[in-house]
């Protein structure tokens, strides 16, 4: 094992240390969970530019913070599968990495229960679904839906931020944004498995794509894509015809229909995967798509935010193309 090279971890407040662990959070997936809070903060009413960027932080760093807490209890599939993050290498450790995780997502958990305290609960609910998510990851039935419900709260705690209770009653249009939010990201959980398969297996992961084969996991994930494009058109038709949205939203309309077409081409790539290697474009779309359909579902609730979500959009490609290792998503 490469781990073995290293006697010393990096020292926690260093350069070095800072670097690894950045590495670790997978800033090029800090999106996700950025668009994820931005999307539930749009459908808050009134709102002021510093509670906006607040929420958006919080709900951008949460990700990285939860990634690297995960990263700790699956060293042992990462070190075949992803041998190049720093936890695998052994240059930081899973004390260091779990102290500064935690810290981070108390702090994250914090800006959200100012706004609300119910917040407190379900970040601390969130916490929970994090420390425990390799025990589903292990279950075949388990793994995209206790991900995607994790991310669901983070949603539902940016909306709280401007609302003093939670009630689905009528409130069909936050539920089917929160639809589409689940749906999409258990898709991108899905279509990631295909990336691990072997060394999934090899360590006893029991995934979807372990349990059942790449065939079915490919009908499984078109499922998923197919429910996330129904939920995001629900959102869109709620309260508006057709002829609106292509007179009066006409911004939000074409991101839909571009995040639609990158769905359905992730969709048709799932099928054409024969090897772990052949996976990276798969699930680099379903990245894509899920972030231009929850920005397409912002851009409708806040018409004024599209120009920041084309910045937005084109921040996350950028990192894309710097990730350390162009076949890891």
């Amino acid at each position: 094992m490469e781990s073995i090279i290293y006697n010393r971890y990096h020292k926690t407040f260093s350069y070095a240390f800072v670097k690894d662990y950045l590495i670790t959070m997978r800033p090029y997936l800090l999106f996700v969970s950025g668009v994820t809070g931005i999307c539930g903060m749009s459908f808050i009413k009134d709102l002021t530019i510093s509670k906006s960027i607040l929420i958006f932080l919080a709900s951008f760093l949460s990700y990285g913070f939860g990634q690297a807490l995960t990263d700790c209890f699956q060293t042992d599939t990462d070190s075949i599968s992803s041998p190049y993050r720093p936890l695998t290498q052994g240059r930081i450790s899973k004390n260091q990495v779990l102290t500064v995780s935690i810290v981070g997502l108390v702090l994250c958990i914090s800006v959200f229960a100012v706004y609300n305290p119910v917040n407190l609960l379900l970040g601390i609910l969130s916490g929970f679904g994090l420390a425990t998510y390799t025990y589903f990851k292990r279950r075949f039935w388990g793994g995209p839906f206790y991900n995607a419900w994790i991310v669901g709260v983070l949603f539902l705690m940016a909306y709280l931020c401007g609302s003093d209770i939670l009630t689905f009653t009528g409130n069909y249009k936050l539920i089917y944004g929160l639809s589409a939010v689940f749906w999409g990201y258990a898709n991108f959980v899905l279509v990631g498995y295909f990336k691990d398969v072997e060394a999934d297996r090899e360590t006893s992961y029991n995934t979807f794509l372990v349990v059942f084969g790449r065939r079915l996991s490919s009908i499984a994930s078109n499922i998923f894509g197919l429910i996330t494009i129904l939920a995001t058109i629900s959102v869109f038709t709620y309260s508006n015809s057709f002829d609106k949205l292509f007179e009066q939203l006409a911004f939000a309309t074409i991101v839909f229909l571009i995040g639609t077409v990158v769905m359905f081409l992730c969709q048709f790539l799932v099928h054409l995967i024969k090897s772990d290697n052949e996976s990276s474009n798969a699930i680099s779309l379903s990245v894509h798509a899920y972030i231009l359909l929850l920005a397409s579902i912002t851009v409708l609730n806040k018409s004024e935010w599209i120009i920041p979500m084309i910045i937005f959009y084109v921040f996350f490609n950028l990192t894309m193309i710097f990730r350390p290792a162009k076949n890891q998503i």
